[in-house]
């Protein structure tokens, strides 16, 4: 007869050598993570940067958490997915072998989630931006940023608000009163919400302006479409990437309403100051020799700057067709040589890598980094939060380069390809006695060098 889980009695409390504790060891990926991090001297150069934002320790006071294990947690994050800062936290305290990556042992208590948070507001976006650019010189030396083809995209990210929070500006009404008012003047019970809601959506003349409303929990989001196509509070993130090896020189969060093509030309230029800092010793004229963007980059005026800087803009044209022909005689000189630029070989073979390297950035950064929803409010805390994103995702472009594998997913992955592959390479090592006499599957074990063996070994 089993006993009730309820009326087991609790053991007492008792000591327990630290010996017999379990060890927090790095799994195989993170090992690798590690060695990367340390070869670059990652660890000696963010404590450089970082130093500011702390006090004096010999002030007094309970010591600052090391930023090198915030960045390491955010880590964590985009390499498992995770997509807020309590779950970071909480696979942090959980993971022996995140501890172990983090530098904590069993018995030390992992940074909380309201930690992260202090920590993101002591350090500021340039020692950020700084420490992005460590990453890039890693990749430089290894030869994973060339420079010489950019590409400039921008996503859609949902924002940590709702439409349903919306207020007027100058009533301060709520969005949904003041639908149910409309509903109600045609006759509709507000309180159906259903029947509200279809209202709302099929009602004509129909305009959320953002002059107008605005959401108070969140005033820097945005009303605009989502990658789905639905309506919902939004944001922009940017990205400025190495078109010969997908790397992200820059990023940043655009407000949801902002055009892609306004101030194009100055985050482009911002892109080559960032190279021009990270690789200093390299002249000026061997970065961004061409620009490549879809065309909602495109406008008149950000081109004719950006060749004015020697830049080849590689930019269809939406109003080519549409274009007067008593423009100024500059402008049709510049939009004649984006027009020839955007129909030459080079300057196709140049969209295809933007499509290329660009969507894959997104898809790596937002789909499975965690950051397709938002969970921080405001346009510079998101601008935190996707910078150590966007170095991460260049730290997997190095570990790629290295190892061969940039995530523990393709880590994992690899793993079973190779175990796969003993199991066909080996299977005739098996004793025919088995063959003949076991009328079930024959046990991995059985094999020398099976995947049993590799667990063990690390592989």
């Amino acid at each position: 007869m089993f006993k009730r889980r309820s009326k087991i009695e609790k053991q007492s409390e008792f000591w327990v050598e630290a010996t017999r504790l379990p060890t927090a060891t790095p799994g195989a990926f993170y090992r690798r993570v590690n060695e990367t991090l340390e070869r670059m001297g990652f660890a000696k150069e963010v404590w450089e940067i970082c130093e500011p934002a702390y006090a004096d320790p010999r002030r007094g006071g309970r010591p600052g958490i090391d930023p090198v294990v915030y960045l390491k947690m955010l880590m964590v994050g985009f390499f498992e997915n995770l997509p807020s800062e309590r779950a970071i936290a909480s696979r942090c305290a959980d993971s022996l072998s995140v501890r172990s990556f983090l530098g904590y042992e069993l018995s030390e208590e992992t940074p909380d989630h309201s930690s992260m948070s202090v920590i993101r507001e002591r350090l500021s976006l340039e020692q950020l931006e700084a420490v992005h650019r460590v990453l890039l010189r890693a990749l430089h030396r290894q030869g994973l940023l060339k420079g010489r083809r950019l590409g400039i995209d921008s996503s859609v990210i949902e924002a940590n608000a709702s439409l349903r929070g919306l207020e007027h500006r100058n009533s301060e009404q709520s969005y949904w009163d003041y639908v149910k008012g409309l509903a109600q003047a045609e006759g509709i019970d507000p309180a159906d919400t259903a029947a509200v809601r279809r209202f709302d959506k099929r009602r004509q003349g129909r305009k959320t302006s953002n002059v107008e409303w605005v959401n108070p929990h969140d005033p820097e989001a945005k009303v605009g479409k989502t990658k789905d196509g639905a309506t919902d509070m939004i944001y922009k993130p940017e990205h400025v990437s190495d078109l010969d090896s997908g790397a992200i020189i820059s990023t940043q969060v655009l407000l949801g309403d902002q055009a892609d093509s306004q101030e194009m030309a100055d985050r482009v230029l911002a892109a080559v100051d960032v190279l021009q800092k990270t690789v200093p010793e390299a002249p000026l004229e061997s970065w961004a020799e061409e620009v490549g963007g879809d065309e909602g980059y495109f406008s008149a005026s950000e081109v004719g700057i950006l060749q004015d800087c020697g830049i080849r803009t590689v930019i269809v044209d939406p109003h080519r067709h549409r274009r007067r022909a008593d423009a100024p005689a500059e402008v049709r000189t510049s939009l004649q040589r984006a027009r020839r630029a955007v129909q030459s070989k080079s300057g196709q073979a140049l969209l295809r890598r933007r499509g290329e390297h660009l969507e894959r950035s997104f898809c790596h950064v937002l789909d499975h980094g965690g950051l397709r929803r938002a969970t921080l409010r405001g346009q510079q805390k998101l601008s935190k939060r996707h910078l150590v994103a966007a170095l991460t995702f260049n730290l997997s472009l190095l570990l790629r380069k290295l190892f061969g594998i940039g995530t523990p997913k393709q880590y994992l992955a690899s793993f079973l390809h190779f175990c796969s592959l003993q199991h066909v390479f080996l299977r005739p090592r098996i004793s025919p006695w088995v063959k003949l006499h076991s009328s079930r599957p024959v046990s991995p074990a059985i094999i020398s060098g099976s995947p049993i063996s590799c667990i063990s070994t690390g592989c």
